[in-house]
C-alpha cells in the first residue's frame, strides 16, 4: 500500500486505509491556512485540522464548505469496509477558473468524506493534497514540503565541546566550536563550520533535499583513500528562519561516520533522516 499521506498517494487506497484504521491522530488547529492554485485562493480559513495519516507528521483537511474560487465534482467513489454499499469517500475532481487570460485548471488530486453516510472523526472532511496545490500559508508564512508537526520542536544551541568525524577511519573534521541540533524524534546532529573540515575531501554533489523545519539542503561526497562517500554531508545556505543558527555549516550522517564527542565516540543511530 502506498504510505498514507505520500505524495501522489492512491487516493482510494488511502481512504480505505484511514476508513479501516482511523487517522493516527487529529488535532483541530488555530492557525489561518491558506491554499493557492491557478492564482487563486481556494481556501482561506481558521478552522483547518491537523489529520496524522501516519506517524510521522500531518496533513490539513478542511471542511468542504471551507472550498472558494472554485467548483467540484465527484470522480470515483470509496465504498466502507466488505460489500457495504455505504459510500464513505470519494475521489473529487477541483477546478479553478482561470484569470487574467489563464486557463482553467483541473486536479483529481482531492479526497472527501462524506458528511452524509459517515460517522467518525473524518465525516465531512476533505484532504487537498500538499505537493499538487502551488502553495500553502500558515498566516503569512508560506509552508513546504508537508504541513508542520505542532509537537516538533527544533533546538540549535552552540557549543564549545569538542566534535571529531572520521569517515573509512580518517579524521575528516574537528571543531572546538559546533551548533548541536536537537529535533524531535530525531538523533543529534552536530554542525560544523566549513573551516573544519578537511577541504581534500569535499565533492559537490548535485543533490538538494528539502525539509519543512530547515529549507533546502545542499550536499557533498566526501573521498577517503580514493573511495567515494556519496551525500555524507549536508549544508542549508539560506535555511529558514526558525533553523538561521545553522546557515552555512556542514552536517555529517551521524549513521555512516563515526563522530567523537568530547573524545567519546558515539553510537551510530539507526535512523536516516536529515
Amino acid at each position: 500500500m502506498s504510505k498514507p499521506g505520500q505524495f501522489r498517494a492512491d487516493l482510494p487506497e488511502l481512504a480505505r486505509h484511514l476508513l479501516l484504521n482511523g487517522p493516527h491522530r487529529i488535532q483541530k488547529t488555530s492557525r489561518r491556512v491558506r491554499v493557492i492554485l491557478n492564482q487563486a485562493y481556494i481556501v482561506d480559513t481558521t478552522n483547518a485540522i491537523h489529520v496524522w495519516e501516519h506517524v510521522g507528521y500531518p496533513q490539513y483537511y478542511v471542511r468542504m464548505s471551507e472550498l472558494q474560487n472554485c467548483s467540484w465534482k465527484d470522480k470515483e467513489t470509496v465504498y466502507s469496509a466488505g460489500d457495504s454499499p455505504v459510500a464513505a469517500a470519494h475521489v473529487v475532481e477541483v477546478t479553478v477558473p482561470g484569470q487574467n487570460g489563464a486557463k482553467d485548471l483541473v486536479t483529481d488530486r482531492v479526497l472527501r468524506f462524506s458528511d452524509e453516510e459517515l460517522n467518525g472523526a473524518l465525516k465531512g472532511l476533505v484532504r487537498l493534497e500538499f505537493g499538487s496545490m502551488d502553495q500553502w500559508l500558515e498566516e503569512e508564512t508560506p509552508i513546504y514540503v508537508h504541513p508542520k508537526d505542532p509537537f516538533k520542536r527544533i533546538d540549535i544551541l552552540p557549543s564549545s565541546r569538542l566534535v571529531e568525524v572520521k569517515v573509512a577511519g580518517r579524521s575528516v573534521a574537528k571543531t572546538s566550536f559546533a551548533v548541536h541540533l536537537l529535533e524531535t524524534g530525531l538523533p543529534t546532529r552536530y554542525y560544523l563550520p566549513l573551516a573544519s573540515v578537511d577541504q581534500s575531501v569535499l565533492r559537490k554533489s548535485e543533490l538538494v533535499t528539502k525539509c519543512p523545519y530547515k529549507g533546502d539542503a545542499e550536499y557533498y561526497h566526501i573521498v577517503v583513500n580514493g573511495e567515494e562517500h556519496k551525500d555524507l554531508v549536508w549544508y542549508y545556505r539560506n535555511p529558514t528562519h526558525e533553523s538561521a543558527g545553522i546557515a552555512g555549516l556542514l552536517c555529517f550522517y551521524n549513521e555512516k561516520v563515526d563522530i567523537f564527542l568530547d573524545g567519546q565516540l558515539l553510537e551510530r543511530p539507526v535512523t536516516f533522516f536529515s
